[in-house]
Formats: structure tokens, C-alpha cells, sequence
């Protein structure tokens, strides 16, 4: 007999993952706005390629943030700008359930959610030259040496989302660990089709459109600081 994969370990092999699937129940509200709002707000991987006119019932530009959290400052973006479109996704399912409750709080029509892994969504879902702006906020640091390959700002992963962004695209990162900011701009600044919006290797001030979490005020009165970077898609 015999065994038809020569290669077993190299079948078995997984990606790198930038995340960490943390447990976790939803709170009786969460889970009751995830069961009454994700059929009107939720969108599924299997369904595949989307068309954004269809699903937002309008042409409108539209953001990408990749990992929202608990959904407060997306759904605080949404609320602030109904002149454009907003797809959240997210991995952690009571986040998900948070920031269905703030839709159904706030009435927002804008504003669709993945909850699945951002790079099989961005592979098989969104298509090219969509976005006018993917944000990716306060992304887990994978601090020790170690684990700086878990990053999920990569070149790789750059570059996938210069093929989603129409020229004139902007990738808004931020960061409260020094080192990742660096790491962030060495990226950035070596990526192709890029520049960066307030000159070469310098940060930005935070654009009024992110809004502050409560986290992040934590932080700074901690002392800690903030990164943000704005970079531009200048080429396909």
C-alpha cells in the first residue's frame, strides 16, 4: 500500500496566522443583537465575490477596517460619515456581537460586517480597486522577537491590499508600541505603489476621522504613545 501524499508535513502546513482565536461569550445583548441584526448586516466568505453597489444599494467610496475590536470607533465612523460605505472584519465573535448592538442602536445603513479571517475575505471577497481606504487600528504587536513574523503589516500582505485599493487609496495604520510603529514604516516605506501622505518616514497627527477609544486613553495616560501612519496608493 501506498500513501498517495508524499509529502504529509507540507499538506498539513498552515498559514501563518496573525491572530489568536481568544474565547469568549457574548453577553445576553450581544448574542441577542447578533441573532436579530447579522442576517441584515452580516456578510459570509462562502458567498464569495461581492458587488459593493449590490450590497450597500448605492456607488459611495468605501472603507475597510480589518480587525475592529469591539466595534466602538468603526461604528462611531460610520455614524460620522454616511456619505461613504464601512466593511468591518473581525474574528472574535462577541466584538462582532458588540458592534451589531451599535448598529441596531444607532440605525446605521452603512456599515457591513466578516467575521472570518481578513485575508481569506480580502482573497475571495472584495474585489480589486474597490476601496478608497483599508485602516488596520492598534493590530496585536507580537512584541517578542519571536512572534514579529505573526505581524500582520508584512510586504506580502501590503501589497495584497494595494490591489484592493483604487489609485488614490489610502492604508491608515496605528499603533501604541514603538517597535511596531517602526516596523510599520520600514514596511511602508519600501512598498511599491505607495507614498507616504505627510513625507518620507514621518508620522501623521491622527486624522479627526479616528476617533480616541477608551483604550487608547488608558494608554496615554499611562504615558503611552500613539503612531499613525497614512500612506497613498500612487500606482496599480
Amino acid at each position: 500500500m501506498t500513501d498517495d501524499n508524499p509529502f504529509p508535513e507540507a499538506h498539513q502546513r498552515r498559514p501563518i496566522r496573525s491572530f489568536v482565536l481568544r474565547t469568549g461569550r457574548m453577553t445576553p445583548s450581544q448574542q441577542r443583537a447578533y441573532d436579530s441584526e447579522w442576517p441584515k448586516w452580516g456578510l459570509v466568505q462562502a458567498d464569495g465575490m461581492i458587488d459593493p453597489h449590490a450590497v450597500f444599494e448605492r456607488d459611495a467610496p468605501r472603507v475597510l477596517e480589518i480587525g475592529f475590536g469591539m466595534g466602538d470607533s468603526l461604528a462611531h465612523m460610520a455614524a460620522h460619515a454616511s456619505d461613504k460605505d464601512f466593511i468591518g472584519v473581525e474574528v472574535h465573535t462577541p466584538g462582532v456581537g458588540r458592534l451589531l448592538s451599535l448598529i441596531e442602536q444607532d440605525a446605521l445603513t452603512n456599515l457591513r460586517i466578516y467575521r472570518d479571517d481578513a485575508v481569506e475575505i480580502l482573497d475571495r471577497c472584495v474585489p480589486d480597486g474597490s476601496l478608497s481606504r483599508v485602516q488596520i487600528y492598534f493590530p496585536d504587536p507580537w512584541h517578542k522577537k519571536k512572534h514579529n513574523k505573526r505581524r500582520i503589516v508584512q510586504p506580502e500582505f501590503v501589497q495584497k491590499l494595494r490591489t484592493k485599493l483604487a489609485v488614490g487609496g489610502v492604508i491608515h495604520l496605528a499603533t501604541d508600541w514603538e517597535n511596531y510603529a517602526e516596523h510599520m514604516m520600514d514596511v511602508m516605506s519600501s512598498a511599491e505603489g505607495f507614498t507616504n501622505v505627510c513625507g518620507e518616514k514621518q508620522f501623521s497627527p491622527r486624522p479627526e476621522e479616528r476617533p480616541i477609544t477608551k483604550f487608547e486613553r488608558r494608554g496615554q495616560s499611562l504615558g503611552h504613545g500613539v503612531w499613525d501612519l497614512l500612506f497613498e496608493k500612487t500606482a496599480d
